[in-house]
């Protein structure tokens, strides 16, 4: 069992301690989820914490997109719960990298290819070094800015 994984576990165990019902809730979502991935495939297996990142990330998108979606339907209630809940994920997750931030890693990437790469290789290794610190539409944006000079 990873370290992350255990981690979600024992905040889980906190939160039932101390009646916290949205954290409970979000949790038991979030494990639910990495549950999910490990079963998922030929066998069960469990997930490295590199993977269980992946399923949080995945996770806390849905909750972000969920909330613009209720907002945008003026269910201000159901908007704050699912944004309540992408807090609480975002705990777990690596520190987003900003704008600069972004630029700099891509074009590290970039010139580690050298030349002019295409779209594609150039999205395999920009992704590779941000290592989920960013959206993929934010690193395919930049990269697709970069490479147009």
């Amino acid at each position: 069992m990873g370290t992350l994984k255990d981690r979600l576990n024992d905040d889980l165990h906190t939160a039932m301690k101390a009646r916290d019902e949205l954290t409970t809730s979000t949790l038991r979502m979030a494990l639910t989820a990495v549950g999910n991935a490990e079963v998922a495939g030929s066998a069960k297996r469990d997930l490295s914490d590199d993977e269980v990142l992946t399923v949080l990330t995945k996770e806390a998108k849905k909750r972000r997109e969920s909330a613009q979606a209720f907002a945008d339907a003026g269910r201000a209630e159901s908007a704050a719960k699912e944004l309540a809940e992408h807090e609480i994920l975002d705990r777990y997750l690596p520190k987003q990298l900003g704008d600069e931030e972004l630029a700099e890693v891509v074009a590290g990437a970039l010139a580690g290819l050298g030349g002019t790469p295409a779209m594609g290789p150039a999205m395999k290794a920009a992704r590779a070094a941000v290592a989920g610190r960013a959206e993929g539409g934010r690193v395919a944006a930049e990269v697709r800015r970069q490479l147009a000079v």
